[in-house]
């Protein structure tokens, strides 16, 4: 049986989570926010967006408590004007609609009583929010590059692509990711992990300091990349950062079973018993029908068979069962005979019905 070859190989090309995942893109953008007077809300006001550079307007009407929002409204400069039920303009002021820190909803709210003249909005001002409006239609450009490359797992013209995104905004973190994600699958090892050790403090502070980050799905992307980050350790022949990498994975992320896999087979090649048995029980508490984690789980409680006064090998209580669960859920997968092997050696029953059970 050749378990130590077979774990070897397959541990190497588990989970390069994430890495094909496309990226939205956008040249409009949703627009919220709250009328008030002297902070009470202003009911039934029209908020009216005309774009300072073809002098397009958009439309809005506030609820009762003054709350408004609406999508559709491009990238670009605009005067952002509130005008009452009773058709009074109460303010006006000049606003930039642009996607920020991957979001592309604008928060733009106002209060009336600061004022109803219109500011001045200097060539240098208006300059800057053009730029930043080319800046964003740049960025999305890019996307549109980017996404045909994930879907087809192009690496090789994904990486230069990320590069320029991440150069062109640095503060969104899920570029990082995904350069870190393509360099990987390139087998650009070291430089995976110098990626995401600049990308996962980047994301940790983001769900920190920033409102509108989702703390849960930046949690679980971190995880997502420390589980990577043990892949590249481990195909740099680094086990010990490796199973470094797969523990902080596995206390982080909801869905654990991955990383516990990852660090149970790992544990495994490493000749670590005991410690591959507790990752290889966790994974399997993680993810019930994780079939190859039965089977490691077998395989080293085999290892621990020993000969009775007969000669007859006495496996430990449970061995037969984690076998033959493996063959449960993959009755033809790879291992099948090597588990069959084992269960003939310890003379336990072959249940050979799970394959006419999956047909049903």
């Amino acid at each position: 049986m050749k378990t130590k070859l077979t774990y070897a190989a397959m541990v190497t090309v588990l989970f390069l989570t994430a890495a094909a995942t496309a990226w939205s893109q956008a040249t409009s953008a949703r627009v919220e926010g709250t009328i008030t007077a002297a902070g009470k809300p202003v009911a039934d006001a029209q908020v009216v967006f005309t774009s300072r550079e073809n002098g397009k307007s958009y439309k809005f009407k506030t609820d009762k408590n003054g709350q408004f929002s609406g999508y559709g409204v491009p990238f670009g400069p605009y005067d952002q004007e509130v005008i009452s039920a009773s058709g009074e303009k109460l303010i006006k002021k000049a606003v930039n609609i642009i996607s920020e820190a991957g979001t592309t909803v604008n928060k733009l709210s106002l209060d009336v009583s600061s004022g109803g003249g219109q500011p001045t909005v200097s060539k240098e001002e208006l300059e800057k929010l053009k730029g930043e409006r080319e800046k964003a239609l740049g960025e999305n450009a890019l996307i549109n590059q980017l996404n045909p490359a994930l879907q087809a797992k192009n690496w090789e013209a994904a990486e230069p692509i990320l590069q320029q995104l991440v150069a062109m905004n640095p503060s969104r973190w899920e570029y990082q990711q995904a350069l870190g994600n393509a360099q990987l699958n390139l087998g650009k090892n070291e430089d995976a992990l110098a990626t995401y050790e600049k990308v996962i403090p980047l994301a940790e502070n983001a769900s920190k300091t920033d409102p509108k980050a989702d703390p849960v799905k930046t949690k679980a992307a971190v995880a997502q990349m420390l589980t990577n980050e043990g892949t590249a350790y481990l195909k740099l022949k680094k086990s010990d950062k490796a199973i470094e990498a797969y523990t902080k994975a596995a206390e982080l992320d909801p869905n654990p079973g991955t990383a516990y896999f990852n660090l149970c087979a790992t544990q495994y090649n490493s000749g670590n018993t005991q410690g591959a048995l507790a990752a290889c029980d966790k994974a399997i508490a993680a993810d019930p029908n994780k079939a190859d984690a039965y089977f490691i789980k077998g395989s080293l409680m085999m290892g621990d068979s020993k000969q009775d006064k007969d000669g007859k090998l006495q496996a430990p209580a449970g061995t037969a069962d984690a076998l033959n669960k493996y063959l449960e859920l993959e009755p033809d997968g790879k291992h099948a005979n090597d588990v069959k092997q084992m269960l003939n050696y310890i003379g336990a029953k072959i249940e050979t019905t799970y394959k006419e059970k999956k047909k049903k």
